[in-house]
């Protein structure tokens, strides 16, 4: 049953194959369900709710990317996106985490939408790739910035902003050596470091009376504290039409660029370059955002920690019904998850901040008028404390170099209205 309707040997893979790779795509993507709780839990939202929200979630997205598209792609809440959620948006804007819930659930509803037409294609191609690179760069250190601020190595400082915290704090030296191990481990290709640095970091805390142990295994929590509690009405409100957008846009490129990348690396893409069934993969990841939404967590996106389990063989969608069923496996560790403390969470968000920064190495150095608007995208993001104002500085700030500079053939009209609506918006909306 499972070859016919995997079509496994069409992919050169067997059942076993894609067990083994379902759980090593788990093992190194399993940390969102300690990382994603400790998140949005700032925000007012209750912890245990949002950890069966993720898990559920996760498993929903991962179980249709698998049997509607047959892809070895898991989805889970994005990194950055539940950032933006909380950092800028909740406590950034004052916005009520109900709220919030209620734009993803639109930028959901849309992403589904464009991804039944040609539109969100076309738009990915009309972005100038260093932008992309740029935006995913920034949202990384925007991600380490938050974690460095939570272990305790940056703290305020009224004379420059930030300055150097407390480095002999017990708390600060275990995050630093958390991020140390997860680096070794990674060097050395051993499946599930983050997961490993979390759980050593945590023991270590619990063992020096730094945190407490609440146990290990117990009946799933309740997820009604956020459940069906997104405030659509608030949503549509005029002032957070650009939230629904940089939640739609984050995403966009984040799903496309995953599910491009991971198909590449497990050569699944047709010879024109091309990943067939592309509309599915599309309708699996929109169709997650909603349910991510409606469960109560942010939004749910493609993860390229997949690429860990096509590595070791993973070719078809078996591989991500394998994880969907972990992460269901999962909502019994909620003691676990609850003794877990920031400090041990915070390696992980710098390890992110590590992979998403690569990018930069690929923007075209030689040619200011690409680097500057790069450069500046990826700054701004992390020291406006904002993903949402980085986004458009880096688009208004392409365009008026390249428009300046004699370069109007190297903008599309996409990128100029994307760039007219956000003047539009900080002139009119702050």
């Amino acid at each position: 049953m499972l070859e016919a309707f995997f079509k496994l040997k069409e992919h050169g893979t067997d059942v076993r194959t894609e067990v083994l790779a379902g759980f090593t795509t788990f093992l190194t993507m399993a940390y969102i369900i300690f990382v994603n709780p400790s998140i949005l839990s700032i925000t007012g939202m209750d912890f245990n709710a949002v950890f069966v929200a993720t898990c559920i979630a996760a498993a929903t997205g991962s179980l249709v990317m698998g049997l509607v598209a047959n892809y070895p792609i898991a989805l889970a809440p994005g990194m950055g996106l539940n950032a933006y959620f909380t950092f800028t948006v909740c406590k950034g804007m004052g916005v009520p985490w109900q709220v919030a819930l209620g734009a993803v659930f639109i930028s959901g509803i849309i992403f589904l939408v464009v991804s039944l037409f040609k539109v969100r294609e076309a738009i990915v191609n009309a972005i100038p790739h260093s932008l992309k690179l740029a935006i995913s760069a920034g949202v990384g250190i925007f991600l380490a910035l938050i974690a460095l601020k939570s272990a305790g190595v940056v703290v305020g400082s009224p004379a420059t902003l930030v300055t150097l915290g407390n480095i002999h704090a017990p708390t600060t030296l275990l995050a630093v050596l958390g991020f140390f191990l997860i680096v070794a481990l990674e060097y050395r290709r051993i499946p599930g470091s983050i997961i490993i640095s979390i759980l050593a970091v945590t023991v270590i805390s619990v063992l020096m009376g730094l945190s407490k142990f609440l146990g290990v295994m117990s009946a799933p929590p309740s997820i009604a504290p956020t459940f069906m509690q997104m405030d659509l009405h608030g949503a549509l409100n005029a002032g957070l039409l650009g939230v629904i957008f940089v939640f739609f846009f984050v995403d966009l490129f984040d799903t496309t660029g995953t599910l491009i990348g991971v198909s590449h690396r497990a050569g699944l893409l047709d010879k024109d370059g091309k990943l067939p069934r592309l509309k599915r993969a599309l309708m699996a990841d929109s169709s997650a955002i909603v349910v991510g939404s409606v469960l109560g967590t942010s939004s749910t996106t493609a993860y390229i920690e997949s690429a860990a389990g096509t590595a070791v063989g993973g070719r078809t969608g078996l591989t991500a019904v394998v994880v969907a069923i972990l992460f269901l496996i999962s909502l019994v560790f909620a003691p676990l998850a609850n003794s877990v403390p920031a400090f041990a969470t915070a390696p992980a968000l710098c390890y992110v901040a590590v992979l998403m920064a690569r990018g930069l190495a690929e923007i075209e150095w030689n040619d200011l008028t690409e680097s500057a608007p790069a450069v500046m995208t990826a700054l701004a993001i992390p020291f406006t404390y904002s993903i949402a104002d980085g986004i458009a500085i880096g688009f208004i700030s392409y365009v008026a170099i390249k428009l300046l500079a004699g370069r109007m053939r190297d903008l599309s009209p996409a990128v100029v209205v994307i760039a007219l609506l956000w003047l539009v918006k900080f002139a009119f909306f702050g």
